[in-house]
């Protein structure tokens, strides 16, 4: 694998618990570091299902994790974390989804030092809690993508922590990049209109095999689904922010920084973009980068809708700049009835829900009481730190 570029510039309900069990040691999973690649280890140590492994938290307690929970209380995802199942040295202080539900004079006395956000709303309520509660020193979004907390108060926030829920949507994401890929490499429409009119005629289908996939955005989503595609047979081209952290990265073939994204649009057979939404990442699919595209590609969104420029791909599509697009987001959600993606037979569409598998907010949920938790109040390093400036 070659590392052609080196810059990338992506740039209340309140609930006061009783006590603290007594501690003692607490048994629980805990997740290894995947791939011995990455040398950043303070950003990239995250979890993964893959490479787990029953462990043993048995070190000593160091500190007390008293939480805050910008949730909804009737949540039942989160009821492990309502219902005080927590490790030892950790307490769940208050619920709620905006300051006014929470007695912030009671709590001052309990000095809360962890806010736990799975609100879609909570940007301005977290910004509200972490001013009243200068104790707090790690925040945890129950969701992987944090644009939706994100702020310059966050980032202004030094002595905070941030990690996310990387790691628990990833398979399931990649498993759809590669029936998107399969989708239009079959011609499945064609073939669900010729079973529906008992027609038996045979058509030449495209083999992966051989393909490129390029990948925008090369983080744990975009990893994951390189790795299918490598199993496929397919060349696979990324794009990140900093392609040194893949110099030795056995599912992509050669990796890029931003200015490799032209070079990537025009080899790839199919294009996925897995980015997060940053101010840097916003848009960057624009009508530029489209036309470097060839015109069999097909283009792939499982990141945030906004990394593309909406007008230009709805243009593309209808012109023959673009084969297709499989999209599990858009600009806008719910996607408006009035949107021309609904109509164009070369779209697939999804409402968003490629990763919602029947227990996937339940493993994010225990991801944050099984794994960060316990390593939190024994003072290790916590998995998926986030860089709060970069947005990702």
């Amino acid at each position: 694998m070659r590392v052609l570029t080196t810059s990338f510039h992506f740039t209340s309900l309140t609930l006061l618990a009783s006590a603290f069990v007594d501690p003692h040691s607490f048994t629980r999973r805990t997740m290894v570091l995947s791939g011995g690649y990455n040398a950043d280890v303070s950003r990239d140590k995250f979890f993964n299902r893959e490479t787990s492994s029953k462990g043993d938290f048995s070190g000593p307690v160091t500190k007390k994790a008293k939480i805050l929970s910008l949730s909804d209380p009737n949540d039942k995802t989160n009821s492990a974390l309502y219902n005080g199942d927590l490790p030892d040295g950790a307490r769940l202080l208050a619920i709620g989804t905006c300051l006014e539900d929470f007695d912030v004079d009671a709590l001052h006395a309990e000095e809360p030092n962890v806010i736990l956000v799975s609100h879609l709303g909570a940007r301005q309520a977290l910004i509200q809690l972490l001013d009243a509660f200068p104790t707090v020193d790690w925040v945890h979004s129950r969701s992987a993508g944090i644009d939706f907390i994100t702020s310059e108060g966050l980032a202004a926030k030094e002595d905070v922590i941030l990690t996310n829920a990387k790691g628990i949507f990833s398979s399931t994401l990649a498993e759809y990049t590669m029936m998107a890929c399969s989708y239009f490499a079959k011609d499945l429409p064609r073939l669900m209109r010729q079973k529906q009119s008992k027609d038996w005629n045979k058509y030449n289908v495209l083999e992966l095999r051989g393909a490129t996939m390029g990948v925008i955005g090369y983080g744990d989503i975009g990893r994951a689904a390189a790795k299918l595609a490598k199993a496929y047979g397919m060349r696979v081209l990324a794009l990140r922010r900093n392609p040194k952290k893949s110099t030795f990265d056995p599912y992509c073939d050669e990796v890029y920084g931003m200015e490799g994204l032209n070079k990537l649009m025009s080899e790839s057979d199919y294009i996925l973009v897995a980015a997060p939404l940053t101010d840097e990442t916003r848009g960057m699919i624009s009508a530029d980068a489209l036309s470097h595209a060839k015109n069999d590609a097909v283009l792939i969104n499982v990141g945030r809708g906004p990394t593309i420029d909406e007008l230009a791909l709805i243009e593309s599509l209808k012109t023959g700049g673009l084969k297709g697009c499989a999209m599990d987001v858009t600009t806008i959600e719910p996607l408006p009835k009035d949107s021309p993606l609904w109509e164009l037979e070369n779209v697939l569409l999804s409402p968003h829900n490629m990763d919602q598998t029947a227990t996937f907010m339940q493993e994010s949920t225990d991801f944050f009481i099984n794994e960060n938790l316990p390593r939190y109040i024994r003072g290790l390093e916590l998995f998926n730190r986030v860089d709060k400036a970069a947005g990702y």
